[in-house]
């Protein structure tokens, strides 16, 4: 089985506040007695699922057509943080690298996905996501709009995991998909130099 954990794009998909959202018009319309229909898009590459680039955090790092493939393919766990609040800590996320793989999507219960912009979600301890990384974690997806607070701008948590050559999806659909292992599929597209980029994610059913 295939889940879709992609956040689907259209006009009032929330983007984060003062950002650009998205938004479509037709360039041609055959309604219009034209051939076809062409259609153009603007927008944040942050609106909907997404991968960060380090670049959006400091200026001289990867841009998005640098990220590496093989972070955002493979086994990952969907963990369910949704009973916390405020910072988790490494105990209280019990993540063990053996069990959980290098990928891990956490789902804070706190999504755009019902079309309203949350106020505030759980997210990693400092503590926690060095020792994370220590671990061996590749990928960290949260179904958040960020994997730092929203008021936070120091970002330590996209900084820590850059740092770490780890990478980051955000603003996963993770309300239907049931804890456990799966293999992801999230390849971000191969937009030049920017600090995002959009994501069609899955998780593909393990066997067995």
């Amino acid at each position: 089985m295939i889940r879709d954990i992609s956040i689907a794009l259209r006009e009032g998909t929330p983007e984060w506040p003062g950002d650009t959202p998205f938004a479509c018009r037709w360039a041609t319309l055959i309604a219009n007695d034209e051939s076809v229909n062409v259609s153009a898009v603007i927008g944040s590459p942050h609106v909907g699922t997404h991968a960060d680039a380090p670049l959006h955090v400091r200026d001289g790092w990867p841009g998005s057509h640098e990220l590496p493939l093989e972070a955002f393919v493979g086994p990952a766990t969907v963990m369910d943080v949704s009973g916390h609040s405020g910072v988790i800590e490494a105990d209280a996320l019990g993540y063990d690298p053996e069990a959980h793989g290098e990928r891990l999507l956490l789902r804070t219960g706190r999504t755009i996905a019902g079309g309203q912009f949350p106020n505030e979600w759980p997210t990693l301890s400092e503590a926690c996501v060095r020792a994370l990384v220590g671990r061996g974690l590749r990928l960290l997806g949260v179904d958040a709009p960020s994997v730092d607070t929203r008021e936070s701008k120091t970002l330590p948590v996209h900084h820590m995991l850059f740092s770490g050559n780890a990478y980051i999806l955000e603003n996963l659909d993770l309300r239907r998909v049931p804890t456990g292992r799966y293999e992801l599929i999230a390849l971000p597209l191969k937009f030049m130099a920017l600090d995002a980029a959009p994501v069609r994610a899955v998780l593909r059913d393990v066997q067995g």
